[in-house]
């Protein structure tokens, strides 16, 4: 199993330098991949903050990366639903990956739009 970076994942989705998005293609598209959640979180502050790609766009591209059969993440459908909040939420992605987990485990906060979604979930 190979853990990728931050950089893998923005390589392959912007292709903003060829040589390393056919570098991390060929890993992410090959190799039996994890991907932790902070990084998730990562690329899509990057995408967000950096690279201004919307929120919509975000979600889609990751469900399809973390859909691929050779990629691994530690919640698969906790995930999914993070990045289904994130659509339609103004939050932040770590608060979505906290909402979604809120059907697991009780999740304790003080931030009240984290905690309105809590309650809708």
């Amino acid at each position: 199993m190979i853990r990728v970076d931050t950089n893998y994942i923005i390589r392959y989705l912007v292709n903003d330098d060829i040589k390393m998005a056919k570098i991390a293609e060929e890993i992410l598209t090959v190799k039996n991949v994890f991907i932790s959640n902070e990084v998730l979180a990562e690329v899509v502050y990057v995408l967000f903050g950096v690279y201004k790609i919307s929120k919509i766009d975000i979600s889609n591209q990751l469900t399809r990366l973390i859909g691929f059969d050779n990629i691994f993440v530690s919640n698969l459908s906790v995930i999914e639903r993070a990045f289904e909040i994130f659509k339609i939420k103004k939050l932040d992605f770590v608060d979505c990956l906290l909402c979604a987990y809120s059907s697991e485990d009780e999740i304790v906060t003080f931030d009240k739009k984290l905690n309105k979604c809590i309650a809708n979930i």
